[in-house]
């Protein structure tokens, strides 16, 4: 979807998160910037533990990838970097495939994942791909990113408490965890990890901008650098290589037999992204009335996943949190995140040092407040409340991440998510139009029944007409008619919802006008679309049904009804 933004767009699609540009707002863009940097630098060194990468990939997540989405991308407001749910997945794949995490086999995989991840976005925007994204519904969505952030909290539990990490699925995992707790906790990882939660959820409750993962980030480095927390069994980061990333691609790992083991992952990663990205971007241009190109963001994302790749790191996306991370400090443009690549450029070459002290323990608590954040308890409650047959969907999606993984999740939810506008489509909301008196013309269930004038009833089909839902169509139909009393004379088939009628749907609609004329009743379309008259006109049904028979507004056909009883 496309929005004017007005006067001053670039002509080619480079900077248009930044033009036109405007002094007045700069500084308060790399003010945000350097917010940006300070909450998302701990926020990112935490997902490369979802990832299963080195920690300073995550710093190079939010480097040569948003910059170049800054250029290339569209929206004024999307953050880029890593993100949960995609490292969730790629980890997933890569473990499946036998990659030892954090070895130089396996961060060359995740850039290849990247990699792929860009060829995917370039190929979905050249041949108009973006709907994809519509294929994940909000509730299913808000099921996934709960199963993500479940299963990201329960694979942190260990960590918090420094006990080494037992192998299996997430479920057996957290039990083995919980078997391990009396002999193998170490207290001064535990006391650590207690010791961030407090300041992370203390400072957030005082002032939300205040970034309490950087405070605590740095009072554990000072602690563990100044106890010597390592001499008292807690494990440390160790040696973080400093400097800006190498650029190439992994060439030793892009085999054919790899790209094809990446494949389906790649293409999940992919459906996460334009589904994530695109609602994002959508969101913020609709609260601040900008304009965002979803084509050109594929562009923008495919070339930060190539970013990604060449600089050694992991697939990134669209952030929701990270935007509004800008947003909350008063960011408007692209400016704010290339100010934060900046920061992030002097952290490389200059405080990469200190993090060797960095207690495992603090980056195991960021991550689980990043998966307990994503647990959307208010979303689900809603659902619930609203809808519940969605509301089983979102709890089926969730507790198949959790239980079989987060790949099979996202299959899952489109899956699903297919499933239940199938359902809709298949059972509309049908409706009959009827008249209430002094409030006018009104709509009444099927059941209750209901002619808006004696011998006319007019039927509206809440749907398209397509094979899946055809026979339905009938049975109301031909109930419809059967249950009148007094006996029909006119049946208006009311087209305001019919978006399109398949080859089906038409052979239905000729096979009800034929019974219709059968028992003597006239069959009557009102307020179609010009479109649907096309394709009914096309399948000579116009002609059948006769030209006089086809109204517009339902008041037209009151006129007439009136005029051919008189």
């Amino acid at each position: 979807m496309t929005h004017a933004r007005g006067t001053g767009r670039s002509r080619l699609p480079v900077l248009e998160g930044i033009l036109p540009f405007d002094t007045a707002t700069a500084a308060t863009d790399l003010i945000a910037g350097a917010t940006l940097a300070a909450l998302a630098i701990p926020e990112v060194m935490g997902y490369t533990k979802i990832a299963g990468t080195p920690v300073i990939t995550g710093l190079y997540t939010i480097l040569l990838p948003i910059v170049l989405f800054a250029i290339l991308g569209s929206s004024r407001h999307l953050v880029v970097g890593a993100d949960s749910a995609t490292a969730a997945i790629l980890a997933t794949g890569l473990v499946a495939m036998g990659a030892a995490t954090g070895s130089a086999e396996y961060v060359g995989l995740a850039s290849l994942a990247a990699l792929m991840c860009a060829a995917l976005l370039v190929v979905a925007r050249l041949f108009g791909l973006g709907f994809i994204a519509n294929f994940l519904s909000r509730s299913v969505l808000i099921g996934f990113l709960t199963g993500v952030g479940i299963q990201v909290a329960l694979g942190q539990v260990g960590g918090m408490l420094g006990i080494t990490e037992p192998s299996g699925g997430t479920l057996v995992r957290f039990v083995e965890t919980l078997r391990l707790i009396p002999a193998q906790t170490v207290a001064p990882s535990l006391i650590v990890s207690a010791a961030v939660l407090v300041t992370i959820l203390g400072l957030d409750r005082i002032n939300r901008k205040v970034p309490g993962a950087l405070v605590a980030v740095v009072l554990a480095i000072g602690a563990s650098y100044l106890l010597d927390l390592e001499a008292h069994g807690v494990t440390v980061l160790g040696n973080v290589p400093g400097g800006l990333p190498a650029l190439g691609l992994p060439a030793a790992v892009m085999t054919v037999d790899n790209v094809t083991a990446l494949l389906p992952t790649v293409i999940s990663l992919v459906v996460v992204i334009l589904a994530q990205s695109a609602a994002t971007s959508r969101a913020y241009a609709m609260k601040y009335g900008d304009s965002f190109d979803e084509n050109v963001d594929l562009v923008g994302l495919g070339a930060a996943n190539l970013g990604a790749a060449f600089s050694g790191t992991f697939v990134v996306n669209g952030s929701p949190t990270k935007t509004e991370m800008v947003d909350s400090a008063g960011g408007r443009t692209q400016v704010a995140q290339l100010g934060a690549a900046a920061i992030v450029v002097a952290v490389l070459l200059f405080l990469t040092g200190p993090l060797a002290y960095m207690p495992d323990a603090v980056l195991a608590s960021v991550v689980f407040l990043i998966g307990l954040r994503l647990i959307d308890h208010r979303g689900m409650a809603d659902i619930y409340r609203l809808r519940k047959g969605e509301f089983v969907v979102a709890a089926i999606t969730a507790a198949v991440v959790v239980i079989v993984g987060v790949e099979q999740g996202i299959v899952l939810a489109m899956a699903l998510s297919i499933v239940e506008h199938i359902r809709h489509s298949y059972r509309p909301y049908d409706t009959l139009l009827v008249d209430s008196g002094d409030h006018g013309l009104t709509t009444v269930a099927i059941d209750e029944g209901g002619q808006l004038a004696p011998g006319l009833v007019v039927y509206r089909f809440g749907s398209g007409l397509y094979y899946a839902n055809a026979s339905r169509f009938t049975e109301e139909v031909m109930g419809i008619v059967e249950r009148a009393d007094p006996p029909l004379r006119w049946f208006v088939l009311l087209g305001s919802a019919i978006a399109d009628v398949d080859y089906s749907g038409s052979d239905t609609l000729r096979q009800v006008l034929e019974e219709l004329a059968k028992r003597g009743v006239r069959l009557v379309l009102a307020d179609l679309s010009p479109g649907v008259r096309t394709q009914l006109d096309a399948y000579g049904l116009i002609a059948k049904i006769g030209p006089a028979n086809v109204f517009g507004p339902v008041r037209e056909v009151l006129a007439a009804y009136a005029a051919a009883s008189a």
